[in-house]
């Protein structure tokens, strides 16, 4: 996608090969700044920290973590003392703990000699996949909206979003947003509706951001407007991301977009969610009993930081200074009110989900499937 009218990736490997390059979205909007990473420390603190966030790239930068691992040793432990370390800094995203395991068992299997260049090459793999899949994502999806928009093709079609799952939560093209990205190439009309999405207002500062640099036209609108917009049929469809989906559909993402999803449902507006076949955990059926819910530091909710009048950065406190504070980062929505899920393969039901991925299922869960076919 595009930063200022440039190409980019919100994750690269300098010209020396080694140290990796990223966005530092903490600083977006109101500054685009780049960080250099030149060991799996920075790694760590970089994904902790939300310098880079979504569940794919999180994946992508846990697998170049390992790399920068990989250059200060190459024994068996020091790679399984790298998994640990980058597996222990977010618990939601599955695709973390999808990415570090291909790393490790790719390490393990490769020669000590040769795992340092190998380590590279996994990882640049993974990233190169990523921006594949998220490709693919966007032509599924745009059918969704070119249909939406032969419906109705005297005004753009309105598209409500939540958090950030654009390409800035990618490697590129991003997952919710690839669909629109397409769409918006194509020259079919639009209008995305952008949640804030509080605390940490990824919709507000980084998909606003991006989709402008990108030229969709959008609005970035409070939290708990969407419900008012679907009731007075100002949303044609409503596409979100995801961090875990379970084997049956459930899909967990940013606080806020269970809420959505029930308002979805009781005003017919099609729920649909974006994503990779690495963000789905075949290990678990029930999201809401088997999700792991984040908890993030109550400063999150209780101070906010934007742009002074003056040009510079403040951070300002919002509650009682005694009042404490409850910050849960995900919730999760059931697979009943989604609509339908848009991966690579194409679009489905959350129940049709482990057909069209029957290759990617572990072995426990294939006579599950079969029973369920027949």
């Amino acid at each position: 996608m595009k930063v200022a009218g440039e190409a980019m990736r919100t994750i690269w490997v300098e010209p020396d090969g080694r140290t990796v390059g990223i966005i530092d979205q903490t600083r977006l909007p109101f500054r685009f700044e780049t960080v250099m990473l030149s060991d799996v420390a920075a790694m760590a603190t970089a994904i902790t920290t939300m310098q880079v966030r979504g569940a794919p790239l999180i994946g992508a930068a846990a697998a170049y973590g390992m790399a920068l691992a990989i250059g200060a040793g190459v024994e068996d432990g020091d790679v399984e003392r790298a998994h640990a370390r980058l597996m222990a800094t977010r618990p939601t995203a599955v695709n973390l703990r999808w990415a570090l395991d291909r790393m490790r068992e790719v390490l393990l299997l490769t020669p000590p000699a040769d795992r340092l260049d190998r380590a590279y090459a996994e990882a640049a793999a993974i990233a190169d996949e990523d921006v594949d899949i998220c490709r693919a994502i966007g032509r599924h999806g745009l059918h969704l909206i070119r249909a939406a928009h032969q419906r109705n093709p005297d005004r753009p079609v309105r598209i409500l979003t939540h958090c950030n799952a654009g390409w800035l939560a990618t490697v590129d093209w991003g997952t919710a947003t690839a669909p629109i990205y397409l769409a918006h190439e194509a020259g079919i009309p639009l209008h995305v509706w952008v949640d804030e999405t509080r605390p940490r207002n990824q919709g507000a500062f980084l998909t606003a951001w991006e989709l402008g640099q990108h030229g969709v036209p959008h609005a970035v609108i409070p939290d708990n407007t969407g419900g008012h917009l679907m009731q007075h049929g100002l949303v044609d469809l409503v596409i979100v991301g995801t961090d875990r989906t379970t084997a049956r559909g459930d899909v967990a993402n940013k606080i806020g977009t269970y809420l959505k999803a029930l308002a979805a449902k009781d005003n017919d507006v099609p729920f649909y969610v974006a994503l990779p076949s690495s963000t789905v955990d075949w290990t678990l059926e029930d999201g809401v009993a088997g999700i792991p819910i984040e908890e993030r530091p109550g400063d999150e909710v209780a101070r906010i930081t934007g742009l002074a009048e003056h040009g510079g950065l403040e951070t300002v406190r919002l509650v009682p200074q005694d009042s404490p504070v409850v910050n849960y980062a995900f919730d999760v929505t059931p697979a009943r009110l989604v609509t339908g899920l848009i991966t690579e393969r194409g679009v489905c039901s959350p129940q049709d989900l482990a057909q069209l991925f029957p290759d990617h299922q572990p072995p426990e869960r294939m006579g599950q499937v079969a029973v369920n076919d027949e």
